[in-house]
């Protein structure tokens, strides 16, 4: 059995204080906030294995840890970063291909196998349909402007429309609670490009 929850918690938590400051969004209390959405998803899905909502807490907290090395491509680096840590935690052959396979279906276009992964994906993408959806959108915006992912604001707001018209939740729980404020944001922008 791997070790526990709060031990991986603490070490990927500690490592994460070396992500770049400009990456205002894909930082800490975006990890943090992947990993509540990611309990409450799975909850809401009535998740009963303990084991597979460990390996989905584990996801989280590993999903975005590639940041600290690279920014495109970050997810195969939050694999090989979480593989560098999984021997020494306890994770098994088939653990290990089960989180990997979590942090890999949270690359966009997002092409989720499997509940597991459907949840981390919506837990990833919640922002879009709450209240924070603004100041989130505002501080990946400056992230992306930061990293040179867009060249203007113009730039910006046609690939956000793009990945709205593109999006879709995966789980019955995001598709019900989440949907109708996603749709609503997409109608906000379009009205107000």
């Amino acid at each position: 059995m791997p070790a526990a929850f709060s031990e991986i918690k603490d070490a990927v938590l500690d490592r994460l204080k070396g992500l770049d400051d400009h990456l205002t969004y894909h930082n800490v209390n975006h990890t943090l906030d992947v990993l509540a959405q990611s309990i409450r998803i799975a909850g809401a899905e009535k998740l009963n294995s303990d084991e597979d909502v460990f390996l989905l807490k584990v996801a989280a907290l590993y999903h975005d840890t590639g940041f600290l090395k690279t920014y495109r491509g970050h997810e195969k680096m939050s694999c090989e970063i979480f593989l560098e840590d999984a021997d020494r935690f306890g994770f098994s052959q088939s653990q290990k291909e089960l989180v990997q396979g979590m942090i890999t279906a949270t690359q966009v276009p997002q092409k989720p196998v499997g509940i597991l992964q459907e949840i981390i994906c919506d837990a990833d993408l919640d922002y879009l349909a709450r209240e924070d959806f603004y100041q989130s959108s505002d501080n990946l915006r400056k992230e992306f402007l930061h990293y040179h992912i867009v060249e203007d604001n113009d730039q910006w707001e046609d690939l956000q429309l793009k990945f709205f018209e593109n999006h879709r939740y995966h789980t019955s729980t995001s598709k019900k609670q989440r949907e109708p404020a996603r749709q609503k944001h997409f109608a906000e922008l379009l009205a107000h490009p």
